[in-house]
């Protein structure tokens, strides 16, 4: 029964002890906190949509200490590699070429999520208290809300980093409330991740219909002309192609509106004079250019040649405009 008389033995020593009033306590563990962030992935932003793209991070905070203990926690986000000139309008960057974004506590994006050790950011970093469990441990996670903004059409199509780490990504912990201040807990841990944003190259393109109006008799030549607006990343080479029409018409002066049985030929150009055919044919007949962001404003010119005059009625053909980049 050796076993039995040790643990009556440890019994007697610790009632000794109370008998005597000596304090038994015991020690208090040292508090450890580390954070963690996943990475913050925008994925694919079509600039020239002018619409703002979302995306979110997890920061996730981890502690060991004494049982039951709070833990003041304050998660500081600075600027970052990319730089920024508050919370609100961070930037993403690749070389000279920049995106800007903001990082929020909340997914209206509203409150800006900043550092104690970045002033110029104009926000406070994110706080709370971490109740350890009896076993001493506790972890507490809390979205990121990243928002890149819309208007930044002229954006080059390239990949676009920040990268956050030593004090532009820490906690600051203690015993005492994140409320009285995050400047009062003195103990940080750092960590470090990643935010991003592919602008891939982009383009599309807007017509207008044609119309040569009314024509009694196709005894002379009838011109008409519409516009067609390109919208391209900037930066980005173009061609815009039209094709034959519902005639499939293999050249481009020659395609045909129907009535029923009955055609009106005609033809579409590049140019004023309409000497430069207007086809699909890539590099040869087609409209090239250099894309900006923004639409740009081009010119379809169409010709009804001198002909024999069908019977009256409304001709009509359908063209497919592509653009290629």
């Amino acid at each position: 029964m050796p076993v039995v008389h040790r643990l009556l033995m440890l019994c007697l020593w610790a009632a000794l002890l109370a008998a005597s009033g000596v304090l038994v306590s015991v020690p208090a563990k040292a508090q450890s906190c580390s954070l963690s962030i996943t990475p913050l992935v925008f994925g694919d932003v079509d600039v020239t949509a002018n619409a703002q793209v979302n995306a979110m991070a997890t920061a996730t905070v981890s502690c060991t200490g004494s049982a039951l203990l709070p833990v003041g926690v304050c998660i500081e986000l600075g600027p970052g590699t990319g730089g920024g000139t508050s919370a609100a309008n961070r930037t993403l960057a690749n070389g000279a070429n920049q995106l800007n974004y903001g990082l929020f506590s909340d997914a209206a994006a509203s409150v800006p999520w900043g550092s104690g050790a970045w002033p110029a950011g104009g926000a406070s970093a994110v706080g709370f208290n971490l109740a350890l469990s009896l076993s001493g441990t506790g972890s507490q996670s809390t979205t990121i809300y990243g928002r890149v903004y819309s208007g930044q059409a002229t954006a080059a199509p390239v990949t676009y980093t920040s990268t956050f780490s030593g004090i532009d990504a820490r906690i600051r912990y203690g015993l005492l409330s994140f409320l009285l201040g995050c400047d009062l807990l003195t103990v940080t841990q750092s960590t470090s991740f990643m935010v991003s944003a592919n602008v891939p190259a982009t383009c599309r393109v807007t017509t207008s219909d044609l119309s040569f109006g009314s024509v009694g008799v196709l005894s002379a030549p009838h011109d008409a002309f519409t516009t067609l607006a390109p919208t391209c990343t900037n930066g980005t080479a173009y061609q815009i192609g039209l094709n034959g029409g519902l005639s499939g018409a293999a050249d481009p002066t020659l395609r045909r509106m129907t009535k029923g049985s009955e055609i009106v030929t005609y033809g579409l150009y590049r140019n004023t004079a309409r000497s430069q055919p207007f086809g699909n044919t890539l590099g040869v007949d087609t409209l090239a250019g250099m894309g900006t962001g923004l639409a740009q404003t081009s010119f379809i010119y169409g010709r009804v040649p001198a002909q024999a005059t069908p019977s009256p009625g409304a001709y009509i053909d359908t063209i497919q405009a592509t653009v290629t980049y």
